[in-house]
């Protein structure tokens, strides 16, 4: 694959796949309050729901997923995955039960865990250090894309449609994702076979096991901390975004159509901005310096928790949906700078393993018990707060932000001389 249209035309495909990855978790969250009347079901069953039944399938069908993209072919990888989940997506539509529901998630959760990893693989095959952070921003803007398709367009269909007919409409795009993807992108490692590549494209002879690669990654500092960090802030960002609507819903007396809209506004347009940002700040301003990249994201973290807090405690809708697009686009702008870290830290054979260690623990700790933790300390506060329950609950996980905040402080320090281990192969001697 040159280093040039065809790699436009990989990146403009991979967002819009994370587009489409994203939309149903988003669209969850909204709908959450609807499935809950109808469904009758707990705060903490529905915290099951979007969290710990979800991410543990993810989590752990990421890793053999994983080994499998840095072996084989991804595209075919992505294609098979993203048909998996698409059509999992459609039938949450026809649950009629909590346990049909549950069941149905888990079969989301198997086919969008085979979409990250070998996604950051290709990027980081398609491009150098100095353009990696741009690239992975052009990538991560599918996020905020999706926030508009989960928000906007989920909000209205459900008004209009209801919440399983919004699950059919939802899931149909990604079907055709798949065709498209397999049909016009062909993974670059296919030509290592007939023709030389550019150094960190072809295939070492010997491929780590799952141990071996997890062994060499939790000897690099940086990535340990990098890590810890991520997992730190997905518990918290998914334990508050997933409630979110719910919270909106239930302390502001917004429909989910006006909340979708403007959700799809904050998530969406700040999203953007935020993530093209990032990418473009860490590619022009600190290109090479991953230390100034990682304390920047720091202090951004650090402010996001604060701000959050305040969305909480804002009186009125309005000032909370202000603070809230700020905070948004804080946070964003540190994403694709960070994943891009983690490609450079580690060695090209291990990349697509490395962000499926990553989100194996962020997604069981974030993913798995942030949303959970959320909806039992709701149902634990309902007794004294009554439908306020929820705004604290989440205004409680707020200061958590700062932890994170200190792990990627404490990463920038280490980051440079690891980077410079493994490029001199020092951290992948055992494999």
């Amino acid at each position: 694959m040159s280093r040039s249209s065809p790699n436009h035309t990989l990146l403009l495909l991979l967002m819009l796949g994370l587009a489409f990855n994203q939309v149903d978790r988003l669209a969850l969250g909204l709908l959450l309050q609807d499935i809950k009347h109808e469904l009758l079901l707990s705060d903490t069953q529905l915290g099951l729901l979007s969290g710990i039944a979800f991410a543990l399938f993810y989590s752990i069908m990421g890793i053999p997923i994983a080994r499998w993209a840095d072996r084989g072919d991804r595209v075919t990888i992505i294609s098979l995955t993203a048909a998996i989940w698409s059509l999992a997506v459609a039938l949450c539509g026809i649950a009629t039960s909590f346990a049909q529901l549950l069941l149905i998630r888990i079969g989301v959760a198997i086919g969008e865990a085979g979409y990250m990893p070998p996604a950051n693989s290709l990027i980081a095959d398609s491009f150098g250090r100095d353009q990696r952070p741009r690239a992975t921003a052009i990538f991560l803007l599918g996020a905020p894309v999706g926030a508009i398709l989960g928000y906007f367009v989920a909000g209205w269909l459900n008004e209009l449609v209801g919440w399983r007919m919004t699950f059919v409409l939802l899931g149909a795009p990604g079907l055709a994702f798949a065709i498209l993807f397999r049909s016009v992108l062909r993974d670059p490692r296919s030509s290592a076979r007939s023709a030389s590549l550019p150094a960190g494209l072809s295939e070492p002879s010997h491929k780590p096991s799952i141990l071996a690669a997890f062994t060499v990654l939790s000897r690099n500092r940086t990535f340990l901390h990098l890590l810890i960090g991520y997992s730190i802030m997905c518990f918290f960002s998914h334990g508050i975004g997933l409630w979110k609507s719910a919270f909106f819903i239930r302390s502001h007396g917004l429909s989910t159509g006006e909340l979708g809209t403007w959700f799809a506004l904050i998530y969406g347009v700040g999203g953007i901005a935020g993530t093209a940002l990032g990418g473009e700040l860490a590619s022009r301003r600190a290109a090479g310096d991953e230390a100034l990249q990682l304390r920047t994201m720091a202090l951004v973290t650090l402010a996001f928790g604060a701000l959050s807090a305040l969305v909480y405690l804002a009186p009125d809708r309005y000032i909370a949906f202000g603070l809230l697009f700020v905070g948004v686009v804080g946070v964003n702008t540190a994403i694709a700078p960070l994943f891009a870290t983690i490609q450079t830290l580690v060695p090209p054979h291990m990349r697509a393993m490395a962000i499926a260690i990553v989100y194996l623990f962020a997604n069981l700790i974030g993913m798995g018990l942030g949303p959970l933790a959320a909806g039992m300390l709701s149902d634990l506060l309902t007794a004294s707060l009554g439908s306020e329950a929820l705004r604290y609950a989440l205004l409680c996980l707020c200061p958590g932000y700062a932890w994170c905040a200190a792990h990627l402080w404490r990463a920038s320090h280490t980051v440079l001389a690891d980077i410079t281990r493994q490029q001199h192969g020092t951290h992948g001697d055992a494999i």
